[in-house]
């Protein structure tokens, strides 16, 4: 909170403190630097967190000049410790994921040791991509990790799925995957389950899908057309990743593998898992690759394995196949799923909707989980044993007859109808203002076109957005409910209020993150960061302010845009870190009488 004596010093001394005064101020605060001493790391004030944001309205000029001026006398109290401007790492991080060494493709966090801190700079060609939905179909070959040598090198399937001219690639959309292309096996898919098309999808519970090993997202693509939330998973690849060229298309993806440990996802989370030549023994290690499936789908969900290598050409094919299916079928009967159908090379299993069936099992093993500890599932080792059974959360995908959670939905999360409403309200406000503040920062360098208006700028000239600190998604519904052509990954703190069952069951993609940890995702695969009251939640972290805007920075595609909101001396901090990596940021006072202030910040595009 903001201290009574400073409010009574801008009451004594107006909005605009006398140079004398400052100059006295800056004396004095070095002085107090030379005998605390100066430290490596900067640390700031631990604050109250407001449970609702607040929204930001008319701008009055002489409260706004009151703030700047503040934020300038603060800035003069870190300048003395202040490190210099970052400089730029070397060319050999463009790419650069940490947590990932190149050589094992399993996630080891708690050896990464960052050296000196530097910014990932963008590759020589790399260019700002295209805007939606033009940049779903066609990225520019410079931003990502995939060469011409490479191309050329690669299968007849990568061929077929990918166009690469001179400094663009172009995917075929109607055509590509499996044997007779999207379309027609997002179709199949949809009537080995009893619909009539893919389009129905919705009325059979399927709004979820967790592609693992995605391909180029050819199949996520297809998916989002039918208003599907698809995930993309795979595991870290050094060159031609899975996970970076489906973002650069603005399709959901991040790093992940369930070799050792087990998905940021918590259990009953997805309608459909998605599974195409994913190179995945499934009955390997006791079943514990399909017991960690089992965990995140949810109750009448469907497992949908594919496996194209070759088409079926006669009864040795046939009997070959089913050989390899013959283990998982086996083990599968003893987690209560059910083959439901089979199609050339697809298997479809459903996941019992009945929580009895455990219950009456020949076998007991794998054996039922003791959940009596809460513990989030971040990265846990794999478990032996079925979860999710004793949940309230357990309610089978088709007895969701509506888009929006019922009451007694809101109530299995522990939250009240009244404060999800307002919750919701909130968030169609803030949006509008938010796109408020963007207007003039977008625009001002920009001459008026004739006889408009200064327009609002596009909501397409953003895809890929990701909410730091989701709390109930309400970001993500306000951005659906204005039909803008986002999506969000809602990232939920590790050690906040674990409301990502709740996202989840919205529809919408999210991940637990310790935001002490990189994010799992390649570099400049974001164009827009949001968080609330982010700053305040990572006073009480192991990491500083700065590892955090440094990772940002990382995630961050130039010319990318970042709204926090916080309080002031989260904000004032914030600000001052924000010059040390070349960000152009504002501050916004809101007016409100409230300890919030909004930082908005651009990233630059360093061509160098």
């Amino acid at each position: 909170m903001r201290s009574p004596w400073l409010n009574k010093l801008s009451v004594t001394l107006g909005p605009r403190p006398p140079a004398s005064w400052l100059l006295l101020c800056l004396v004095c605060v070095l002085a107090v630097i030379a005998i605390l001493g100066s430290t490596s790391s900067i640390a700031f004030d631990s604050v109250t967190i407001t449970p609702v944001p607040n929204i930001y309205s008319n701008y009055r000029r002489l409260k706004e000049q009151a703030a700047v001026d503040y934020l300038e006398l603060r800035s003069f109290s870190v300048s003395a410790t202040r490190q210099q401007v970052l400089g730029l790492c070397g060319k050999e991080r463009e790419h650069f994921v940490p947590c990932y060494n190149g050589e094992e493709f399993d996630r080891h966090c708690e050896m990464f040791r960052p050296r000196e801190r530097c910014l990932v700079r963008p590759p020589k060609d790399y260019k700002i991509p295209l805007r939606w939905p033009a940049g779903r179909d066609v990225i520019w070959s410079g931003n990502v990790r995939l060469s011409r040598d490479q191309f050329l090198s690669s299968g007849s399937m990568t061929k077929r799925l990918m166009l690469l001219e001179e400094n663009q690639i172009a995917f075929h959309s109607e055509d590509g995957l499996i044997f007779d292309g999207v379309k027609d096996y997002s179709r199949q898919v949809a009537e080995m389950i009893g619909l009539g098309s893919d389009a129905e999808f919705h009325q059979a519970g399927v709004r979820t899908v967790l592609d693992i090993g995605c391909g180029f997202g050819s199949l996520g693509a297809h998916l989002v057309s039918r208003k599907v939330m698809p995930i993309c998973i795979a595991a870290y690849e050094a060159t031609g990743s899975q996970v970076q060229l489906a973002l650069e298309r603005g399709l959901p993806a991040m790093i992940g593998n369930f070799i050792s440990r087990q998905l940021p996802y918590p259990s009953l989370s997805f309608d459909m898992v998605h599974c195409t030549q994913c190179s995945i023994i499934w009955d390997d290690k006791d079943g514990m690759f399909l017991i960690e499936m089992d965990r995140i789908l949810k109750p009448g969900g469907y497992f949908v394995l594919t496996s194209p290598a070759s088409k079926p050409s006669g009864s040795s094919s046939r009997t070959k196949k089913r050989s390899m299916v013959a283990p998982i079928e086996e083990f599968t009967e003893k987690i209560c799923w059910s083959l439901m159908a089979q199609q050339d090379e697809t298997f479809i299993w459903q996941k019992t909707a009945d929580v009895n069936c455990y219950k009456s099992r020949k076998s007991a093993s794998p054996p039922i989980c003791n959940e009596g500890n809460d513990i989030p599932p971040y990265y846990q080792p794999l478990m032996s044993c079925i979860s999710g059974t004793t949940s309230q959360r357990w309610i089978p995908i088709q007895n969701r007859s509506t888009e929006q959670l019922s009451s007694y939905e809101l109530q299995v999360h522990g939250v009240q109808q009244d404060d999800f409403s307002e919750d919701s309200q909130v968030w169609r406000s803030a949006l509008r203002n938010y796109w408020s503040l963007l207007t003039p920062l977008i625009f001002s360098d920009h001459p008026k076109r004739p006889g408009d208006e200064d327009p609002l700028p596009p909501f397409n000239m953003l895809r890929n957005v990701m909410d730091m600190n989701a709390h109930y998604g309400g970001l993500n519904a306000a951005f659906l409910d204005e039909k803008k052509s986002v999506w969000v990954m809602n990232v939920v703190p590790v050690r906040a209020r674990n409301t990502l069952p709740l996202i989840i069951n919205r529809g919408f993609a999210g991940v637990l993150h310790d935001w002490c940890e990189p994010f799992p995702t390649y570099p400049r695969t974001y164009d827009f960061l949001h968080g609330y009251a982010l700053l305040s939640h990572l006073s009480s972290e192991r990491c500083g302010m700065m590892d955090v805007l440094v990772e940002m920075d990382r995630i961050l595609r130039p010319e990318g845009w970042v709204v926090l909101s916080d309080s002031v001396a989260a904000i004032d901090m914030a600000r001052a870190l924000a010059a040390q990596i070349h960000w152009e940021a504002r501050v916004v006072d809101p007016q409100n009488g409230s300890d919030q202030r909004i930082l908005v910040c651009q990233k630059p595009f360093v061509k160098k």
